[in-house]
């Protein structure tokens, strides 16, 4: 067996989801939605299904949805994408992240990366041979600086890798922190996988500014999305890519092997909905910066430290207030004993990690996140 699978642990979320079900907990670990999902885009998949095309599509994708992919970027960031050329439809975010990897990172070439990192980038760095650089960022502005990435770039750098805005921390990094990390990628020479999935999943008016779009990073950076974010519909599994011609070329050849297509009903309907009027996207932000208020404003008043989050599913609690050192000992606790599934963020490190945070998801209806706020005050003794 190949060691590097062999040895890998569960993951956190199966881990953690598992227990939840056993226990009957409140799953506020694992980032789904209890939504089912805009009714009128997954009315235009099921209409798909029954009457339109259900045998392999174009390995790249469907022309209209690369179509809808460079029209809808265009419309939010003003990049001209050719979508003949520069776009890819794959299954997932994950299996773009993977091809991605795959078709950039050489064996012995180094990869910077920050952590917490989501847990698919180190295994496929591994397998493809790369040797991880790891930058550490830390609670509460989880925020990096030019020491840091003097610290990692090398004459052997030849690939970042970047989420923003950024599971599981919530942050959204500043145009002045991607102007920063363009002059290394530009300096080392390094193509940068831009894992931008949450990238509609912003509050309190943060911007969320596409790694594409800096000056000098158009031609070196590989813009990773995901319909199942944008729509909150996670199962759907349908990931959008964007990069220049001779990026993208390498990309889909290592996608060929990997999932080959994806499935033309969803494509059809990912299209319909990335033309959806911008009143979609700020209705569905607002909906759920109001989930995110509602969590925050009932864990503040049982008392625990709540780090802010600027997007995405999730915000964290400071754990070392409660006198807690092992967030993993305290997720199992609270969801063995007391019914609330949590996700600790030590799991998202390779290295010298953060062990006093512990990830909450607020993608839930009200009655879900009371009732968890209910179990966590019992917990409390509150």
């Amino acid at each position: 067996m190949n060691p590097l699978f062999a040895d890998l642990p569960t993951t956190i979320f199966e881990t953690m989801s598992s227990l939840a079900r056993e226990h009957q907990a409140i799953n506020l670990g694992q980032g789904f939605p209890d939504d089912p999902g805009p009714e009128d885009v997954r009315r235009k998949a099921a209409e798909a299904t029954l009457h339109g095309y259900n045998q392999y599509p174009s390995m790249m994708g469907t022309a209209e949805l690369r179509d809808a992919i460079a029209a809808h970027y265009g419309r939010f960031h003003a990049l001209s994408i050719d979508p003949q050329r520069e776009t890819l439809v794959t299954s997932g975010a994950t299996e773009a992240l993977s091809a991605a990897i795959l078709a950039m990172v050489r064996p012995g070439d180094e990869v910077v990366l920050f952590q917490p990192v989501y847990d698919s980038y180190l295994p496929m760095v591994r397998l493809a041979g790369g040797i991880p650089r790891l930058v550490t960022l830390k609670p509460p502005h989880w925020q990096f600086t030019a020491a840091d990435l003097d610290a990692v770039f090398t004459d052997r750098t030849r690939v970042v890798i970047l989420n923003t805005p950024l599971n599981p921390t919530g942050t959204v990094l500043p145009r002045a922190s991607l102007e920063l990390l363009a002059t290394y990628c530009m300096r080392f020479d390094a193509v940068c996988i831009s894992d931008e999935v949450w990238e509609h999943v912003v509050f309190d008016g943060h911007e969320h500014v596409p790694m594409m779009t800096i000056p000098g990073m158009r031609e070196r950076t590989v813009k990773i999305g995901s319909a199942g974010k944008i729509f909150s519909l996670t199962g759907w599994k349908v990931g959008l890519v964007v990069a220049a011609p001779d990026l993208l070329r390498v990309v889909s050849k290592a996608h060929q092997f990997l999932t080959f297509t994806t499935p033309p009903n969803l494509q059809a309907a990912v299209a319909f909905g990335l033309a959806k009027p911008d009143a979609y996207f700020a209705d569905m932000r607002a909906a759920f910066q109001r989930s995110r208020d509602r969590l925050t404003q009932g864990l503040q008043a049982l008392g625990f430290d709540v780090i802010p989050s600027q997007g995405t599913y999730f915000l964290n609690i400071d754990i070392a207030p409660l006198g807690e050192t092992d967030d993993f000992a305290f997720c199992k606790r609270l969801v063995v004993d007391h019914g609330v599934a949590a996700i600790p963020v030590s799991a998202f490190y390779d290295e010298n990690p953060v062990r006093n945070v512990v990830r909450l998801c607020f993608s839930k209806n009200d009655a879900t996140l009371d009732a968890g706020l209910g179990r966590l005050a019992r917990a409390l003794g509150k």
